[in-house]
């Protein structure tokens, strides 16, 4: 199996802090994706990293669970070899965190709750090279069906002017657009409905735009330093300029539609695009068209305290991934669910240094 130059192999003493890493943590997260590999195999990721190339790890781990975090670490020094993972036009990796928003919420709309979330449209069509209209943007991977064929698809400032009012797509009301916004960025939610009931909303399509963060708008307009931008400073700034909140927000076009989903486990995450929830402090979205699911990534930021006050050093499965996590050497840390992972994943803008953890099938024969 021929891997990418992106991988640099190295051995396990290289990775600063592994020793000290709560691999069984890690170890139950993998373990999950490997139930799932059952169902449907994670398609491989363009640096050469190969499905089936896991087969004998993921036997392992259905079949002979640990209980040790000794017997945790022998597991994945047993079937991988790490490699350094060298990044695409910077000297470090860099990582940002995300976490699934716990928001008040109504079934109905009120005078409070006035901001809804869409369930998918039965108009928006997954598209690809088979099905795309003749110069229509290649990014685009969502369209809309109409009489005269598939255009573009309406972006968030036409969604939230009303153009998909009144056709029974709203599955449930906010009271705070920002609010709102976030979910969306974060692409799941909790909700506490005002009837006493507890939902949890997932990611089901998006319009297909590229996403523009109010992060980057509001530091190239000079409201923000670059590098003051985080979640509570961007929250902040829109508490003190509500009258500018939709000037902002309109600048990202994307806009995401939900879906309900059960809370199986209420100690993990939402079920991301690997299939499997997402285990706080343990899944890591990555940029899927190169990496492949279910890979473990030993990430090391010795700058970034705030998941448990130690410079982080853990190792993460790959279990997600997101319009904004391209290239080889980036992340997206979950952080949980809530407040308080939001207040970590809200300050996380760290340089990193990513390990991939290869199965030894595919890096062995390099």
């Amino acid at each position: 199996m021929l891997l990418s130059p992106a991988f640099a192999p190295v051995g396990f003493a290289d990775l600063p802090g592994w020793l000290e890493d709560d691999h069984l943590a890690a170890f139950e997260a993998f373990r999950r994706s490997a139930f799932h590999a059952l169902i449907k195999p994670y398609r491989s990721g363009a640096l050469g990293v190969a499905f089936d190339a896991f087969d004998a790890a993921y036997t392992e781990a259905r079949e002979r669970p640990v209980t040790s975090v000794v017997d945790a670490r022998a597991f994945f020094e047993r079937h991988f070899q790490p490699a350094f993972v060298v990044p695409e036009g910077r000297e470090r990796g860099f990582v940002t965190g995300f976490y699934e928003p716990e928001v008040e919420a109504s079934s109905v709309r009120t005078e409070v709750f006035r901001v809804p979330l869409f369930s998918r449209p039965a108009d928006l069509i997954d598209i690809d090279d088979q099905n795309r209209p003749a110069g229509m943007d290649p990014y685009l991977a969502f369209a809309r069906q109409t009489a005269d064929g598939l255009v573009e698809y309406f972006d968030r400032p036409a969604i939230e002017q009303g153009v998909l009012s009144g056709k029974g797509l709203e599955i449930a009301w906010l009271a705070d657009p920002v609010d709102a916004f976030f979910v969306h960025v974060q692409g799941a939610a909790r909700l506490n409905m005002t009837d006493g009931s507890r939902r949890r909303v997932t990611y089901a399509a998006k319009s297909g735009q590229r996403f523009t963060g109010p992060g980057g708008v509001l530091a190239e307009i000079g409201e923000i330093p670059l590098e003051k931008v985080t979640m509570q400073s961007i929250r902040a700034w829109f508490k003190a300029n509500l009258h500018r909140v939709d000037e902002i927000l309109w600048r990202n076009r994307s806009y995401i539609f939900f879906r309900d989903a059960e809370v199986d486990d209420p100690t993990l995450g939402p079920i991301a695009a690997a299939k499997v929830p997402l285990t706080p402090g343990r899944s890591v979205a990555v940029d899927r068209l190169l990496h492949t699911f279910g890979t473990p990534f030993f990430i090391a930021a010795p700058a970034l305290t705030a998941f448990d006050g130690k410079p982080f050093a853990r190792l993460m499965i790959a279990q997600d991934t997101g319009s904004a996590i391209t290239g080889p050497a980036r992340g997206d840390l979950f952080a949980g669910s809530g407040s308080d992972a939001g207040e970590v994943a809200g300050v996380v803008r760290n340089d990193a240094d990513f390990f991939a953890l290869l199965p030894l099938f595919a890096g062995g024969a390099q």
